[in-house]
């Protein structure tokens, strides 16, 4: 099963609690869920372009951005794969670490070199100095903002106006936890050809298991995108414009999540728990108890060790439901408990 640790049952009569996954919560409303329905009711014919080119308009609307610059994809996975494959060619490509890109082994095969510059606790900055002595020829930098997993903003206008002001630079900017950050660069796209945004419906719109992205394009990525494929299922894309007509219910959503986010500070916290502060539905902390998330996969708790990817010692939770934070809060206040090492 993925995500639990080796020989993992969950408890017997209980069902899993995921917090590892950055999915929303919450479900969308109920308009959303019968536009889907009405959508399945179309699957035996490919998706009209119409409610495609009607989705593009919304999501113009939404972000204030010309329909031009917008290209939708079945997921920002699929998205930031292709954009990769076609512009790290022949390009040095940077991107900071840890972040949760997927198509890195796609950039090794056509990127001219690869560097990965790491964020490091407690402040997990970027050195602009660094960072901008790399932008010496032709390069893709690739970061997402707020970062996954430190939850934190890596950069703010002024600098990426620097960045995207040089020769031969390209940028690619995942804005997937925009809605909970209230922080966007997408109108920069209007003023530089060479920045996009990719953004996710996943999140904040409750539509994870639809796996809708969209990409907010300067002129030179729009020029090469012209042919970007237009497959969408009528299900995603029928939610999807319900969606963006419902908007009151994805804020109402999204102030739960960050209500709740802010009581689980609180709540680690008093357990002991080093928790960073974050503009996304997650937290980073920094637990030393060993086999912190395997203790909580017995218990039907699912967060994301980050050990293998990053640094020993620090996990990624998820902002669930009330009650779900409650049984994390009551599993964990056990587990340090029951730990002699652990010092509150």
């Amino acid at each position: 099963m993925a995500g639990y640790a080796p020989g993992f049952q969950p408890p017997r009569g209980s069902r899993i609690i995921k917090l590892n996954t950055n999915e929303n919560p919450y479900p969308p409303c109920e308009a959303v869920v019968n536009a889907a329905v009405q959508g399945l009711k179309e699957i035996n014919r490919y998706s009209d372009l119409k409610y495609f080119e009607e989705l593009r308009e919304l999501l113009a609307e939404y972000n204030n951005i010309s329909k031009s610059r917008i290209f939708l994809s079945p997921g920002s996975e699929f998205l930031l794969r292709e954009i990769i494959n076609i512009f790290s060619k022949d390009r040095k490509m940077i991107m900071v670490h840890p972040t949760f890109f997927p198509a890195l082994e796609h950039a090794t095969k056509n990127a001219r070199k690869i560097i990965k510059y790491k964020l490091s606790p407690p402040e997990f900055k970027v050195n602009h100095d660094v960072l901008l002595h790399e932008l010496d020829g032709p390069t893709l930098l690739v970061m997402d903002n707020p970062n996954n997993p430190t939850g934190k903003r890596l950069f703010d206008r002024t600098f990426i106006e620097e960045i995207v002001q040089r020769d031969d630079v390209l940028l690619l900017v995942d804005e997937a936890y925009y809605e909970f950050s209230a922080y966007s660069l997408a109108d920069l796209t209007e003023k530089y050809p060479n920045i996009a945004i990719a953004r996710t419906m996943d999140k904040a719109f409750s539509l994870a298991g639809l796996r809708l992205g969209y990409l907010i394009a300067g002129d030179y990525f729009i020029e090469k995108l012209y042919n970007f494929p237009k497959f969408l299922s009528a299900p995603a894309l029928m939610a999807a414009i319900e969606s963006l007509k419902n908007l009151e219910h994805v804020h109402k959503t999204i102030e739960q999540i960050l209500k709740e986010k802010k009581r689980m500070e609180e709540g680690l916290g008093k357990l002991g728990i080093e928790v960073f502060s974050s503009e996304t539905n997650f937290l980073l902390i920094r637990c030393k108890i060993p086999g912190f998330a395997e203790k909580l996969n017995t218990k039907g708790i699912l967060i994301k060790e980050l050990s293998g990817d990053w640094l020993d010692s620090f996990y990624r939770i998820s902002i669930g439901l009330p009650e779900e934070n409650d049984v994390l809060l009551r599993a964990i206040h056990d587990i340090t408990a029951e730990d002699d090492t652990f010092m509150h």
